[in-house]
């Protein structure tokens, strides 16, 4: 199983980049596919999930309004479109892959919720 992310880079604060991640191995349908990131010296931070069931979405409260995760099952990948983008969004982005199983966001936002993790990808954005 491999979860294979990409699109990140320098970008100016501001610029609207997409990311996507495709994973391979097995079929993620029926599970949750969301992204973290890991800014220097802090913790990683849950960011945003979309989960198949109703494919309801839960975001992070600093990304909400600017970010938006969507998923195309049939390509096995997930993007996450990131617009107004500011410096403090400056991190390594990981794609990631949760069961669902019908709980609530909590779930969801817990790393230890994930099984599957991608290798990250790095966005920079510049003042």
């Amino acid at each position: 199983v491999q979860l294979q992310a990409s699109g990140g880079g320098l970008v100016q604060a501001g610029g609207s980049p997409s990311l996507s991640c495709a994973a391979s191995g097995r079929t993620f349908s029926t599970y949750g596919m969301g992204w973290f990131r890991q800014a220097l010296g802090k913790e990683r931070e849950f960011v945003a999930v979309m989960i198949w069931i109703g494919n309801t979405t839960y975001y992070a409260d600093s990304v909400k309004g600017r970010f938006t995760i969507s998923r195309d099952n049939a390509k096995n990948t997930v993007y996450l479109q990131m617009n107004s983008l500011k410096p403090e969004d400056t991190a390594v982005y990981y794609c990631a892959a949760v069961p669902s199983l019908g709980y609530g966001g909590t779930y969801y936002r817990k790393m230890t919720s994930y099984n599957y993790w991608g290798q990250g990808t790095q966005v920079t954005v510049s003042s």
